[in-house]
């Protein structure tokens, strides 16, 4: 039986992802449509968000671990990230949604490695993956609500700048609802004696090959906000778009919690494979304007890929908290650079060749990575 505070945080997320779909699904149409700024701006809006929201993460791990502060991280991450954004409303170039959306990761990367901590810490260690798997569940339903509401939206009212603008008003609804369940029905961890040492990644050195990996295929990995200007690109309407983005929620939102048991069963490293299997998948289909099948694939690349990263620390990593950031900071890195490098590419030499380059790469490290599982 799943532990309520782990039931609490699951709605904590489903709101606060409810929040966060309404802007995605519409925020790269918006940028490029609607202000009428190019992909590569696009690129460093993502790259910015990206950098932000998983860079900060180490930080916060680390002093979540050291001096043991879990719950006040979660509950601020959580109020910060429910208070900007809807100040998108006031934004009107693509440097003010950076910096916006830049603030608002803030928030993210404050309370995430201490959220998965406290998962944790309320896990049975033996079903890690069902409770992880559990919690994705409920924020990809979050998230698919979201992208709901956003369809709605844009199908009956309309795509004008103000239409978007009251959507990004909208959030500080689910937002406020989040803040409220994690500071009043989510308990901290259990207290424990403070470090007084310093923390040492060498007790969890033995882990860093795969995260190295996952790294490099999240550089070469599209962000779903490229999958949607290449939906606009292959002749969707604006209105339609976000309907693609309820496709990738639902793949994610129905496969979470089975993904989460197979990672019990079969083990992380073969997951992961999987996962990166239908990651490859997914880019091949973008580039034969395969739109549809191409959101499927990769809702199942992200829901298999995150839920078994995050099991696999929380069943092998002995400073979890930081095991945690150092992911989220590499997530950080590569998926920064890579928003910037596949804007650029996008920009200067076409879709067809950012997306052939993506092909090509992923292809190779998830052969690369095939290797490494087999003497490993």
């Amino acid at each position: 039986m799943i532990n309520k505070n782990i039931i609490a945080l699951g709605f904590v997320s489903f709101f606060t992802d409810l929040a966060s779909a309404v802007v995605t699904s519409v925020l790269p149409l918006y940028i490029v449509y609607v202000l009428g700024e190019g992909v590569d701006k696009l690129g460093f809006v993502v790259g910015i968000a990206t950098f932000v929201s998983y860079g900060f993460r180490f930080v916060f791990g680390y002093f979540s671990d050291k001096y043991q502060i879990v719950k006040p991280f979660v509950v601020s991450g959580y109020l910060l990230s429910a208070v900007t954004k809807p100040l998108l409303y006031f934004a009107s170039s693509w440097i003010s949604i950076a910096g916006l959306r830049g603030l608002e990761r803030v928030g993210k990367a404050v309370r995430s490695a201490s959220k998965d901590s406290l998962i944790s810490a309320y896990s049975d260690k033996k079903k890690s993956g069902k409770t992880f798997g559990f919690h994705k569940t409920m924020d990809i339903a979050g998230e698919l609500m979201g992208s709901i509401i956003a369809f709605m939206v844009l199908f009956y009212f309309g795509h004008s700048k103000e239409v978007f603008t009251n959507l990004f008003a909208f959030t500080l609804i689910p937002g406020i609802i989040s803040v409220i369940i994690v500071m009043f029905f989510v308990k901290d961890t259990p207290s424990k004696k403070k470090q007084t040492s310093k923390l040492s990644l060498k007790d969890d050195i033995n882990l860093l090959p795969i995260l190295l990996i996952f790294f490099a295929f999240t550089f070469f990995m599209f962000n779903d906000s490229f999958f949607l200007i290449k939906a606009k690109e292959a002749g969707y309407s604006l209105a339609y778009i976000p309907l693609l983005v309820i496709v990738l929620n639902l793949t994610q939102t129905v496969l979470s919690y089975f993904f989460g048991l197979k990672i019990d069963k079969l083990g992380a490293k073969k997951v992961l494979l999987i996962s990166f299997i239908f990651g490859i998948i997914s880019i091949g289909f973008l580039y034969f304007d395969l739109i549809i099948l191409g959101f499927v694939t990769l809702g199942v690349f992200l829901v298999a890929s995150v839920n078994t990263i995050r099991a696999y620390i929380s069943k092998n990593a002995k400073n979890k908290g930081t095991l945690f950031g150092v992911f989220y900071a590499g997530v950080a890195i590569s998926g920064a650079l890579g928003a910037v490098f596949t804007g650029m590419i996008w920009k200067y030499f076409g879709q067809d060749v950012a997306t052939l380059i993506s092909l090509v790469a992923l292809v190779i490290i998830g052969f690369l990575f095939f290797i490494f599982r087999r003497k490993n």
